[in-house]
């Protein structure tokens, strides 16, 4: 087996290779709390429910966001950099987006595996979620040690910290000037091209 076999690279989703979808929900409402992100509130829970609430306040449906994504790309060089990371390497995207939300995106970025969470949706409304897991990119990284694998994490938010840390190598990717700040010990890269030639990493 060769140690390519063995690497997994496990990256997050929205902000890395898709847009954000709650900001995207943000600008075409106008409902500015929508932009509040990971970035922003690390307590996943609080974002959520605050979430929720806001959907519920303003009478927006499920079938309104979904039409939403349905408009939206992956960001630009999203694709190329994912289908050559994926000939050279195992690839998870481990997200805290929603499976009902993947769809119209799993399929712009060429049907990759995507660990995430689930909606719960009554008569068209988003009335709660259920983790895949409590902190489910950790745990996802930890497992794949377990099973003899080494590896490569890169994200954006505060909720891809924990699998940053806990991977054998770790990176920030597009992140905001405070995380790149607070965690500067961490590698940090602004483009595709910076992070395909992650010494060690990706590489």
């Amino acid at each position: 087996m060769t140690e390519n076999a063995l690497r997994v690279v496990c990256l997050d989703l929205e902000g890395v290779l898709f847009p954000e979808v709650w900001i995207a929900l943000a600008d075409k409402t106008g409902i500015a709390e929508l932009r509040l992100t990971t970035r922003d509130i690390a307590d996943y829970n609080e974002l959520m429910r605050n979430r929720i609430s806001v959907l519920d306040s303003a009478g927006i449906a499920f079938s309104y966001v979904s039409e939403l994504i349905g408009t939206l790309q992956p960001l630009p060089g999203a694709v190329a950099f994912l289908d050559h990371l994926r000939r050279r390497r195992q690839v998870i995207i481990v997200s805290d987006t929603f499976y009902q939300f993947l769809p119209p995106i799993t399929e712009k970025l060429g049907y990759p595996t995507i660990f995430c969470n689930t909606l719960l949706i009554e008569n068209d409304r988003i009335v709660d979620f259920r983790l895949r897991q409590q902190n489910g990119k950790l745990r996802v990284v930890k497992a794949l040690q377990e099973l003899g694998f080494t590896v490569a994490a890169a994200g954006d938010s505060h909720n891809d910290l924990e699998m940053i840390y806990a991977a054998d190598y770790g990176a920030l990717f597009r992140a905001p000037d405070p995380i790149r700040a607070a965690h500067g010990a961490l590698p940090a890269y602004s483009t595709y091209e910076e992070l395909d030639a992650w010494e060690g990493g990706l590489r």
